[in-house]
């Protein structure tokens, strides 16, 4: 075929290694992969999309393996800059004695927007292209998301006390939706309600919340049976688990993103399946808190979709969604003591296509399939840590680390690009912007904890 029959395209990938994650666990070498328009056009051997098309810019990546770009289920961008601000303590008084007077003192706008532009440029050198997030201001969040150009479903947070941001849950509720309306038709961004957690909002509002996600279409997040003592005060004031709580009042559903689940009974992975609800498994910041380690095999086994999240990075304190899949897939075989408990496979199906899931965006994001979003992760295998490699779908999990991704696309633009001489280049990210929003913040919070 001469040049002139070939069909002009934006940008041809072309991979030592791709893993499209659907179909499960399929490796496919020396293939490449077209994009216009920021969709996926074909997926075929290397000599065939050369004999086919032409492209704008073609992208060679002949040491590395093209994967889904990764989606973090649950995190709080708001908080990067309270990075390692209060480590070493249990969840309750972490919350309660340094997180909450620390958001009193210093949140604002202004922070959430740093902080959040913060944690995307984190997210992006990682290798993550979309976010689930919950915190205050989720307008800042999403400015912080288009400045980067990274995908987010952004949390509209409720709690029933007040805080810098809004005085009662009907004003969270309010404040939220109106910010909702504001970002609506940006196809980088979406929306769902997000209550924080079944110990900080009552019935009435759980109530409000159900009515408004069923009219708007709106999915919902929350934390769920993350530690014991949120089911001791559950089962004292209201006398039931909180899951079986939130199934008597309708918030379970397949609308639901639970984060955390680690305190789990049978009977709650029952409840949480018959209702068709998903999970973000949160495991550093789970091992962190001494929260506990959630029963991932089990979960899974029950036919649960579990995807992964890091939490905030005040609670974690790394937003790196390989350390995540690791540490995934290694507790699952502790605990379970079944080395085959989530293969590396299954771990990164967690990170991509089963977030994908939870958001309600599998059929754009979350896979590398013809017609999805080009939202794409390249990871290169050839330094010493990650040589030999023999399977590279299981080095991704047990080898490689984020320090290891190469390129980011999201929808088929370029976000991010780490040279081999480890300099990392954004889009629309100044480095030396992160450098004094660090600087201007840590010296705030410094003065709090003074």
């Amino acid at each position: 075929m001469t040049d002139t029959n070939k069909r002009n395209v934006d940008l041809i990938i072309e991979a030592k290694w791709l893993v499209p994650v659907v179909p499960r666990n399929q490796v496919l070498e020396h293939t490449a992969l077209v994009i216009h328009q920021g969709n996926i056009v074909e997926i075929a051997p290397i000599e065939v999309i050369r004999s086919s098309y032409h492209a704008s810019k073609t992208v060679v990546l002949n040491e590395h393996v093209l994967i889904p770009g990764l989606i973090n289920l649950h995190a709080h961008l708001g908080m990067t800059l309270m990075r390692g601000l209060a480590d070493d303590i249990a969840l309750m008084p972490w919350l309660k004695d340094h997180i909450w007077p620390a958001e009193q003192q210093i949140v604002s706008e202004r922070f959430v927007r740093d902080s959040a532009l913060f944690g995307c440029a984190e997210m992006l050198a990682g290798g993550t292209t979309c976010f689930n997030d919950m915190y205050f201001y989720p307008q800042a969040t999403a400015e912080a998301a288009i400045q980067a150009g990274m995908r987010a479903q952004l949390g509209l947070v409720v709690l029933e006390f007040p805080t810098n941001y809004a005085n009662s849950s009907e004003d969270y509720i309010e404040k939220g939706l109106a910010i909702r309306d504001a970002w609506r038709g940006n196809p980088l961004v979406t929306a769902s309600l997000a209550p924080h957690a079944p110990y900080t909002v009552e019935d009435a509002t759980y109530e409000i919340i159900i009515t408004y996600a069923e009219q708007l279409g709106l999915g919902i997040h929350t934390h769920l049976h993350e530690t014991k003592d949120e089911i001791s005060e559950s089962i004292a004031k209201y006398g039931v688990r909180p899951i079986k709580r939130m199934a008597d009042l309708g918030v379970l559903g397949p609308n639901l993103t639970a984060a955390h689940c680690v305190q789990m009974f049978d009977e709650d992975i029952d409840l949480m399946k018959a209702h068709g609800a998903h999970i973000a498994h949160c495991p550093s910041s789970n091992a962190k808190l001494a929260s506990g380690i959630a029963p991932i095999s089990k979960l899974v086994k029950a036919g649960l979709n579990v995807g992964l999240g890091t939490d905030g990075a005040a609670s974690n304190n790394r937003q790196d969604m390989f350390a995540e899949m690791r540490t995934a897939a290694l507790l699952a075989k502790a605990v379970s003591e079944d080395a085959t408990s989530i293969p590396a496979c299954q771990a990164l199906e967690m990170a991509t296509i089963n977030g994908a899931r939870a958001l309600g965006l599998e059929h754009q994001i979350g896979s590398i399939e013809v017609g999805k979003l080009a939202d794409l992760t390249a990871v290169r295998i050839a330094d010493v840590e990650t040589l030999p490699c023999y399977d590279p779908l299981s080095h991704l999990i047990y080898a490689c680390g984020r320090e290891h991704v190469s390129h980011v696309w999201v929808a088929g633009d370029l976000r991010f690009e780490r040279s081999i001489q480890q300099v990392g280049l954004y889009a629309n990210i100044e480095p030396s912007e992160l450098k004094e929003i660090a600087l201007l913040w840590q010296s705030k919070l410094n003065q709090h904890k003074a």
